[in-house]
């Protein structure tokens, strides 16, 4: 085929990609790797015979596996020196973009390790249509062919042998380059920051496209309306090699649709977010891929502490920095992800995730659970979530394979009544509070502590639309005061100390609001013993 080609796509004075140059003079065969996110992301077979390097793009990568054929389009000769070739190809070049040395090292024909009799070989070979050769590189190793497909002079077979060296992982997993131990997104940060973040952004894409994972999560329409799996309180932190450790953080649940650069953003209760945290929807909208995510949305303070209140001020005060801490991702280009392990998820999740100032991805640590939580407890959070690395993602139940395990013992509570002021005090003296067992609403004490003058007027206004004459709970409770009652739909989140044997709590304190939750997810929470 010659060089001639390769130098008519080419003007080198703009691209760093070599020109034609000495044929080589070594005794052995070399070949080499690239992988390069051009138009599209594909790795080039390149296999030094007759001084040049005949070429195959590789549009899904090679593998190990010999159940697996990839399809090689034979492309033109490359320069001998092309082997060393790392580097961007700038825009407005013929295949412009990222390229790494994916893997290099010697081949020669299975009959021959000498390199001229080698040659011979493998050049009869490529003319009949059915290559033969042994690869000693650092990734891939062992016997291979290539195999014409028939149905047109470019388009060959790449194919594994069986050997010591086949295996069923994905070997493309392994996205370093051999020489200089960058990933194309390494290489393209090195371009001008706009340009190369997108670069970086569309290699992931690509990356993710073409992994393992896709193959074992079914295809199916986009869910809609999805109720979030939930956690298991626990009482203590533990340790395990198999479980996952992640921040709980002090937010409002949130499910995202991705499609065609539209955004659903809602809660747990499928209540719509997307005009009150309107600044995290125009970020969720640049993403140029079909998903969706799960999440919680926060607001950090200028400590970088996350602060409920200002989260549920956000809307009116602007005040705060909004988070959206991503840490699921439950569907993918057409893909159903929820029966994948949690751990390989999670992996696909922050290869996918575009850097952005709102969006982030929500990390976690391996193993060393109570280390985490004490780490977690000594900066002020809320606690932590424990996670098996393998599970599955079960929509709207609450699983024992996902754990949360809190800094402080609180409980959420439905308001079913409030107080009258005594002293100094305003608008009301305590809140009498409540949790569903089925369809009944069951008293667990009142709450007069924990309150600012502002919450306590801003309580109020909300407890006044709701006022009722019947007492809402199955058994009206004893108070020491007059109680007047209110239609229990508003929900707060208390601390407090323990249970009494009657089911009660001890010394509640009032947290916060929680206009976020449903007055019938307000159930009594005690530790499953482990």
């Amino acid at each position: 085929m010659g060089l001639r080609e390769y130098k008519s796509k080419r003007k080198f004075g703009k691209t760093p990609e070599p020109k034609p140059g000495l044929s080589p003079k070594g005794d052995r065969l070399v070949f080499v790797v690239h992988k390069h996110s051009a138009r599209n992301l594909h790795y080039d077979l390149r296999l030094e015979l007759g001084g040049v390097l005949k070429s195959w793009a590789v549009p899904k990568g090679p593998s190990l596996n010999p159940s697996v054929k990839r399809l090689a389009v034979m492309v033109e000769d490359h320069p001998f020196d092309y082997k060393d070739f790392e580097g961007i190809i700038p825009e407005g070049n013929y295949g412009a973009g990222s390229v790494i040395i994916w893997d290099m090292g010697f081949y020669h024909h299975p009959s021959a390790k000498d390199g001229k009799k080698s040659e011979k070989l493998l050049l009869e070979g490529l003319r009949k249509g059915n290559m033969k050769f042994i690869l000693e590189g650092q990734k891939l190793q062992g016997e291979f062919a290539l195999v014409k497909a028939g149905w047109d002079d470019k388009s060959w077979l790449l194919l594994k042998k069986k050997d010591q060296y086949a295996k069923k992982e994905d070997i493309l997993r392994e996205n370093r380059s051999v020489v200089s131990g960058k990933t194309l997104e390494d290489l393209s940060g090195a371009d001008s920051q706009s340009s190369g973040q997108r670069e970086k952004n569309r290699i992931r894409l690509r990356e993710a496209m073409e992994g393992e994972d896709l193959k074992d999560a079914p295809v199916i329409p986009m869910p809609h309306g999805i109720k979030p799996m939930l956690a298991t309180l626990v009482r203590d932190p533990f340790d395990h090699p198999d479980w996952v450790f992640e921040v709980k953080w002090d937010g409002y649940r949130a499910i995202t649709e991705i499609r065609d650069g539209d955004v659903l953003l809602y809660s747990r209760n499928q209540l719509s977010l997307n005009q009150m945290f309107s600044p995290i929807t125009g970020s969720l909208r640049k993403f140029r891929f079909e998903a969706v995510l799960d999440g919680e949305i926060v607001v950090v303070d200028e400590l970088g502490q996350p602060n409920f209140q200002m989260l549920q001020n956000y809307r009116k005060s602007g005040k705060g920095h909004l988070l959206y801490y991503v840490f699921d991702l439950l569907y993918f280009q057409g893909h159903d992800l929820t029966n994948l392990p949690l751990i390989r998820r999670k992996e696909l999740l922050k290869q996918i995730l575009p850097s952005s100032p709102k969006i982030k991805f929500s990390d976690h640590v391996r193993k060393d659970g109570v280390l985490f939580f004490n780490v977690v407890k000594e900066n002020g959070l809320e606690g932590i979530i424990a996670k098996h690395s393998q599970s599955v993602y079960r929509m709207g139940i609450r699983s024992r394979k996902w754990l949360k395990i809190k800094t402080q013992l609180t409980q959420e509570a439905v308001i079913a009544g409030f107080t009258e002021p005594r002293g100094g005090r305003k608008y009301f003296g305590s809140l009498v509070l409540g949790v569903f067992e089925g369809d009944d609403l069951i008293y667990i004490g009142h709450s007069g502590g924990g309150f600012e003058a502002k919450n306590l007027k801003e309580i109020r206004e909300k407890l006044d639309a709701l006022i009722q004459k019947e007492c809402a709970f199955k058994v009206e409770p004893e108070t020491n005061t007059p109680v007047t009652w209110v239609e229990p739909k508003l929900v707060c989140e208390v601390a407090f100390t323990g249970w009494t044997e009657d089911g009660i709590m001890r010394q509640p304190i009032f947290l916060r609001l929680r206009e976020d939750k449903a007055a019938r997810e307000a159930a009594r929470e005690k530790p499953w013993e482990i």
